[in-house]
This record gives structure tokens, C-alpha cells and sequence, in this order.
């Protein structure tokens, strides 16, 4: 089934308090129905691209150090440095469009400048991820970034008064304790030549990259919810290009001013797959890493940050397993237990999710009947 692009684009998947006459009860119903359909459908393309970012991106950022790598903000800036490829669904949407229907193609300055405030925000938490993934286990960073779903959650209490479900409570206590599980049996390991102190720097920057993650999530869904228009997919997609844009630039200033363009050429030579391959880490990480973070964009679009951040949680164990796979790392009992409390975690919320999507549904149907 095709997605149903015009009907995003004309804010179908927004929560509007659209009242329709009686004598358009059926067709209404037709579209109402359409529109959840297109909305299911885009929420699966987003939570495809999460999955696949939030998999692929740590493995192929670990690839990068496992083998020679050591700059802290090259890994940063490659983490937005995709941006590029957000151009091809913004020109596609453009193009089905044709004109811009009254100028409501285009996102507001208002909605823009915020994509440029967290922007700055991302590339900060990126360089703080990447110092911390450097001197820290994978274990260990999983189990402090598990409480990035934890900040979510009191931000989006705080900002937007996010009401909690039982199903919504059951999977933050759940997905929470498998990702803390994951990292208690290797959490007193520390990597061979890192230092207590390094050990301990990569401790707490990690924890402020979760703290920060949180943080942005939230603040991403309040922009959204500023928007004067109904929000469209094409908002989110260009929410997203300046974000991007705006974190690029940022590493790129640290970039510069710790020289990291010139030692590139010498740290490939030196990688141990080769030149060639060092560049195509480079690339994989820059073009996965986007995947993510539209992911990320697109379920907040599609539900709320608190969605994204219980999706993000549930795949850090699911990290573990493909870091098992792809780098034979051992698998043990108290990682099998924490992905399978991950997993019961994100079904309890989705099938909390779909619940209450029913429950909407069957209130609307009610308020639209003829009286």
C-alpha cells in the first residue's frame, strides 16, 4: 500500500478538533480511516530508519576506534555530517506538490530557528557521546545512555505535562532495568590504556549526552507543537536539514581548531583495514547516523518524544547482540535477560499506544454522529 503523502502534506496526521456536518459522516470517516492508515505506515518507514541507525551507527563508530581511529570530533561531526541526503525526500515532496500551494510548503523562520538552537544542542551531545564512547566500554555506555528514556520522561512531564499510562509507566521501569542489567555485568571493566581518570570523564559525559538527548527530544515535540500551521512532513524534514546543518558546523569549528583535517590523511594511513576502507567508515557513519536522527524526527512527528525515547532504549540491547555478532564479543545470561525485558518493554507501550489510538478513534466516532 502506497503512503498517502498528500495527506501528510496537508496536515492530515495533525491533532485537530475537526468537527464534521452530519451529511459528511461517511466521507469523513473514509478519510479519518486513511489518515490513521498513512500515519501506521509512516510511523514504520521512521521506526525502520531508527533501527537501522541506532544499530548500525555505535558499530560502525566502534569500527572506526576499534582499528585506529582516535579523534574525538571527527566521530562527532560525522554523526550529522549526512544532512545531504535529506534533500532527496525534501525535493521529492516539493516535486509532487508542484507549486507550493499558498506557501505552505516551506516551514516557518520561527519553526527554522529552532531547528538551529537544537542544532548546536545536537553537535555538543555529539562530541559528548563520542569522548564518552572512546574511553568507555559498550556495555557501559548502553547502560548510562538507557537513561536518556528516564530524562525523557520528566522533561516531557515538565514542558508538555505528558500524562502517563499504566503501559507507557510499565515500559520506562521495564526497559529501563534490562538496560541497566545489560551494563552491570561489564560495568567495572575498564579498556586497556584508558586511565581512572579518562574511565571517569567518560562516566560523566556520557551520562550528560543521555541528560542532553532527553532534553532534545522534548524540546523537539514543544517546537512542533508551536507550529501555526498544521505541522507536514516536509516541516519535520527541513526541521531536521538545519538541525543537521547547525551541528555539522559546530563540530566543524572544533574540528578546526584542533587540526583534525590535517591529521586525517596521516591517522588513514595508519588504520589498520587501509586508507581505502578508513574513508568508507567515514561515509557509513556519516550517511547511518542521519538514518537515525530522521528516525528520531519522525516518531516525534508521528507520536511524541517520549515514543522516541522508548525506541531508543529498546535498541541498545539489540546494539549488543550485532556488536555479539558482528565482533564476537561473549554473550551472557544478564544480556539474554535485559534484551528480553527490552522486548516486553516496547510491547507493553505499543499495545498501551494502540489502545488508546482505539479508544480515540471510537470518541471521535461518537462527537461526528448525527444527533
Amino acid at each position: 500500500m502506497a503512503l498517502n503523502i498528500e495527506g501528510i502534506e496537508d496536515g492530515a496526521l495533525t491533532y485537530e478538533d475537526n468537527r464534521t456536518p452530519p451529511l459528511q459522516h461517511t466521507k469523513s470517516s473514509t478519510s479519518s480511516l486513511k489518515s490513521l492508515i498513512a500515519k501506521w505506515w509512516l510511523l514504520l518507514l521512521n521506526a525502520t530508519l531508527l533501527t537501522i541507525g541506532a544499530i548500525g551507527g555505535p558499530l560502525l563508530l566502534r569500527l572506526y576506534f576499534i582499528h585506529g581511529g582516535s579523534r574525538r570530533w571527527i566521530p562527532a561531526w560525522l554523526l550529522t555530517a549526512g544532512f545531504p541526503i535529506l534533500l532527496v525526500p525534501i525535493g521529492i515532496l516539493y516535486v509532487r506538490q508542484g507549486s507550493p500551494r499558498n506557501g505552505k510548503f516551506f516551514a516557518s523562520p520561527k519553526l527554522l530557528l529552532c531547528g538551529v538552537f537544537i542544532g548546536v544542542l545536537t553537535g555538543l551531545d555529539s562530541f559528548m557521546y563520542s569522548l564518552g564512547l572512546s574511553y568507555l566500554p559498550v556495555s557501559t555506555s548502553s547502560l548510562l545512555l538507557s537513561t536518556q528514556l528516564v530524562f525523557v520522561s520528566v522533561f516531557a512531564l515538565i514542558f508538555i505535562r505528558h500524562k502517563f499510562t499504566p503501559y507507557s509507566t510499565n515500559s520506562v521501569v521495564l526497559m529501563t532495568l534490562g538496560s541497566i542489567l545489560l551494563g552491570i555485568s561489564k560495568s567495572g571493566d575498564r579498556p586497556a590504556g584508558v586511565t581512572n581518570a579518562q574511565y571517569w570523564i567518560g562516566f560523566i559525559v556520557t551520562l550528560c549526552s543521555a541528560t542532553m538527548g532527553g532534553f532534545m527530544f522534548t524540546i523537539t515535540e514543544v517546537s512542533y507543537a508551536k507550529v501555526g500551521n498544521a505541522l507536514t512532513y516536509s516541516y519535520v524534514l527541513q526541521f531536521q536539514f538545519v538541525s543537521a546543518v547547525s551541528a555539522t558546523v559546530f563540530s566543524l569549528i572544533g574540528m578546526l581548531i584542533n587540526k583534525d583535517f590535517s591529521a586525517m590523511p596521516r591517522e588513514a594511513n595508519k588504520y589498520e583495514l587501509g586508507p581505502a576502507k578508513y574513508y568508507l567508515v567515514l561515509l557509513a557513519c556519516a550517511i547511518v547516523w542521519q538514518l537515525l536522527f530522521l528516525g528520531n524526527m519522525g516518531l516525534i512527528f508521528c507520536s511524541s518524544s517520549l515514543t522516541s525515547g522508548v525506541a531508543n532504549s529498546t535498541l541498545l540491547p539489540m546494539t549488543e547482540i550485532a556488536a555479539v555478532i558482528a565482533y564476537h564479543e561473549k554473550f551472557n545470561g544478564e544480556k539474554g535477560i535485559s534484551l528480553a525485558l527490552c522486548i516486553w518493554g516496547f510491547a507493553s507501550y505499543f499495545y498501551g499506544s494502540y489502545r488508546t489510538s482505539k479508544k480515540q478513534q471510537v470518541r471521535k466516532g461518537t462527537e461526528e454522529e448525527p444527533r
